[in-house]
């Protein structure tokens, strides 16, 4: 099993989103969640920056260039989900990634005092 590391970028381009109102603290994850159609045409639009800045977990040891780098996504490419934050936080706290489970806490926690 992979050790992910926090990816800071994604934590601040969270912040930013919620501060500009871009949440979503309504609908489900399984709803909003992206598709791989989706995260294809995010990278093929926006390139691998763009695409890692909506995950929260980063895998070291992932080759650069792969969405398996990349892991607990948060949003759906234009907005922050709440859904996204808790599901993320659990699964983080379930395999042992205590990092990424204090960063969608936190974020989680910031979501929840602009609401």
């Amino acid at each position: 099993m992979p050790t992910y590391r926090v990816n800071d970028r994604a934590v601040k381009h969270a912040r930013k989103l919620i501060d500009a109102g871009d949440f979503d603290d309504t609908t489900e994850w399984s709803d909003a969640a992206p598709s791989a159609a989706d995260a294809n045409k995010e990278i093929d639009d926006d390139g691998f920056d763009d695409f890692a800045e909506w995950h929260l977990g980063i895998d070291p040891d992932a080759s650069e260039g792969t969405k398996g780098r990349f892991a607990f996504p948060y949003g759906d490419f234009s907005k922050v989900n709440r859904a996204a934050l808790i599901h993320g936080k659990q699964r983080a706290a379930q395999n042992d990634h205590a990092a990424v489970e204090k960063a969608a806490d936190e974020l989680l926690q910031y979501l929840d005092s602009k609401r």
